[in-house]
């Protein structure tokens, strides 16, 4: 009797793939690092490093770029999960930064390119080698442009123009003092895959994730939420609209989307459907130029 072939599921060669990267980089590097934003992308790679390790803790910490300008329910939902897995959190702080001279907030208010050099600060402090980063190559171009181990400088910064081969999925993982390594095991993770992941695994999220009814301006056809970090310009009139958010950045250059998806189901339908990657259709902060990604990676952001 012939046996059906072995066959392996689209989700289980990525979720194969991703483990395997977690656990390279604990077998090769002293200090590593999980950036956590509380975004899907985060929270699936939080999923991974859970079951790389299992039965054992994560062996190493979770650090958050705080800037200041969260979502309530992405905080609610960062401290509850790291005290759930009894793991380390390290809040690097934007305002405290900010208070201490170190930085300087930009005249509009928007806090996200002065995170890299508290991220940097943070690397040195903490003696950080390795991070983990939740960028996927479908997100952005610059990113598209990263390796699955990503050199970097003893300043922090990235040139795209002088990366490491990676052929048969080995990685190169050598670096001098001062020099790290950004990692990211869901590289060749889609938005779809990440989704169809949250739904068999069954991952909770924080619910703006889910279609519910919030208060908006329309800024260049784009949805933001009012609140405390982005108050009504002059001649701005609010209204109410069902949305819902495809990622998590800061509440002031983070805008929302028209949705009707209020379960994971009709979440992945609408994902299915779209054209637009989830930071092309949300994140104000990436309109800058055409070059806004790649600019901030260079100088060493995520």
């Amino acid at each position: 009797m012939s046996r059906p072939p072995y066959r392996v599921s689209h989700l289980d060669a990525l979720e194969a793939e991703s483990l395997f990267v977690m656990r390279e980089v604990v077998a090769e590097f002293e200090r590593p690092v999980l950036l956590f934003s509380g975004g899907k992308d985060s929270i699936v790679m939080l999923r991974l490093a859970e079951k790389a390790f299992a039965p054992a803790r994560i062996p190493f910490p979770v650090m958050h770029v705080d800037t200041g300008h969260n979502f309530p329910e992405v905080l609610e939902y960062r401290d509850r999960r790291v005290a759930e897995l009894n793991v380390q959190l390290i809040v690097a702080s934007v305002q405290e930064a900010i208070d201490a001279g170190t930085v300087r907030e930009a005249a509009d208010g928007t806090r996200n390119r002065i995170q890299t050099p508290v991220l940097l600060e943070a690397v040195e402090k903490y003696r950080f080698d390795s991070l983990f980063g939740g960028a996927r190559r479908d997100e952005e171009k610059a990113r598209a442009k990263e390796r699955v181990f990503s050199f970097r400088d003893d300043f922090g910064q990235w040139d795209p123009r002088n990366q490491r081969p990676e052929l048969w999925a080995l990685y190169n993982a050598r670096i001098a003092p001062g020099e790290s390594i950004r990692v990211f095991p869901l590289s060749n993770w889609t938005e779809l895959d990440v989704w169809h992941y949250i739904a068999r695994e069954g991952i909770d999220l924080p619910g703006i994730y889910y279609a519910h009814d919030r208060e908006v301006v329309d800024r260049g056809g784009m949805l933001y939420a009012i609140n405390e970090h982005l108050p009504l310009r002059a001649g701005e009139t609010p209204f109410v609209e069902q949305v819902r958010y495809r990622t998590v950045g800061d509440a002031s250059c983070t805008a929302a989307v028209r949705s009707d998806a209020d379960t994971i189901g009709k979440v992945i339908d609408e994902v299915a459907a779209t054209r637009i990657t989830e930071r092309g259709a949300t994140r104000g902060d990436d309109k800058v130029s055409e070059a806004a990604m790649e600019d901030r990676k260079r100088e060493g952001y995520f």
